[in-house]
């Protein structure tokens, strides 16, 4: 997990939030942590249409690629 001092987290603070990792990221004063702040959890409902545009589908993606070959026996 990321630590950073106060000072500098308060001087940066938005673009820190903008960049916030799922780990977090640990604010310190004078070397000891007093805060960790966290990124909420997104939603099941949130990913839905995440990937739009981001995944290329190529080929048949309901088939294996191999040939079946059934037959009954007696």
């Amino acid at each position: 997990m990321k630590k950073i001092g106060a000072a500098k987290f308060k001087a940066e603070c938005l673009a820190l939030l903008d960049d916030l990792d799922p780990e977090g990221l640990i604010i310190t004063k004078r070397g000891k942590p007093v805060a960790r702040v966290l990124p909420i959890p997104k939603r099941p409902e949130d990913l839905i249409g995440s990937l739009a545009g981001k995944i290329k589908v190529t080929g048949d993606i309901l088939s294996t690629g191999l040939t079946w070959y059934a037959h009954a026996e007696s």
